[in-house]
């Protein structure tokens, strides 16, 4: 079975090292490899590509549709396990799209790459399967609230962020666009439990202006309810650009 993955704007695969720009990895450098396809349709996502093809009619702030064929590729576990293993970074972060609706092969990549340290981003919708789970160290899980146009039995299913909350390797990543999202973050924190210190708050934005100018506002809030704030490091390094 093979990936589907992202290109780059070369259109090779998107594997690529760089530094972590969000979570609790920030500023560590990783090796990133990022798969195409997502099972929401995030109204602000900035990784369009890899989900908003020809033909899609769900909304998109940007109203921009991709050609499939031009924005997907696919390779092997082995083939996507050389490349990777090519870069230097042993940290490897695999992103989306939503990367765990290719789980079974990603299975068989991570066992060919057993000097890895392998962490997910996901946006929490998804079980992993055992065989994936098991080579896994760390979930990134960021459920999407409603200001991303996802209904909520969609983007917020009760028995997942549940299993995610019981999960010590899970942390969480709200994406928060306005003061008022943060309420919809308590009401879930509190409905599953999970620790203050489990979580970020992240502000939405592709350039620096949007993104420090919510951070004004946001980081009193993370100091009032224990939170941590999580910037976008790789926009202010590289821009919202693709293989960064």
């Amino acid at each position: 079975m093979n990936l589907t993955l992202a290109t780059d704007d070369t259109g090779e695969p998107e594997i690529f090292a760089s530094l972590q720009g969000e979570g609790l990895s920030a500023g560590v450098p990783c090796t990133f490899v990022r798969l195409s396809r997502c099972n929401l349709a995030c109204v602000w996502c900035d990784t369009a590509y890899t989900w908003h093809f020809d033909g899609d009619a769900r909304p998109h702030r940007g109203g921009k549709t991709y050609d499939r064929k031009a924005n997907q590729v696919a390779l092997s576990p082995l083939e996507a396990a050389r490349t990777i293993d090519r870069l230097p970074p042993r940290r490897l972060v695999v992103t989306g799209g939503e990367p765990l609706l290719q789980a079974t092969a990603l299975a068989e990549m991570a066992a060919l790459l057993p000097d890895h340290a392998i962490e997910v981003e996901t946006n929490g919708t998804v079980e992993p399967p055992a065989r994936f789970d098991a080579f896994v160290g760390h979930y990134t899980v960021s459920p999407k609230l409603a200001h991303s146009g996802n209904a909520a039995e969609l983007a917020l299913p009760p028995a997942r962020l549940a299993a995610w909350a019981a999960d010590p390797r899970a942390w969480f990543k709200f994406v928060v666009a306005a003061p008022a999202d943060v309420t919809q973050v308590l009401a879930l924190q509190a409905g599953f439990g999970i620790t203050a210190d489990r979580i970020f708050l992240m502000p939405e934005g592709t350039d620096t202006p949007t993104l420090r100018a919510r951070e004004e506002w946001l980081a009193p809030l993370c100091v009032e309810h224990g939170f941590r704030m999580s910037d976008r490091l790789h926009i202010h390094l590289y821009g919202d650009t693709r293989g960064t």
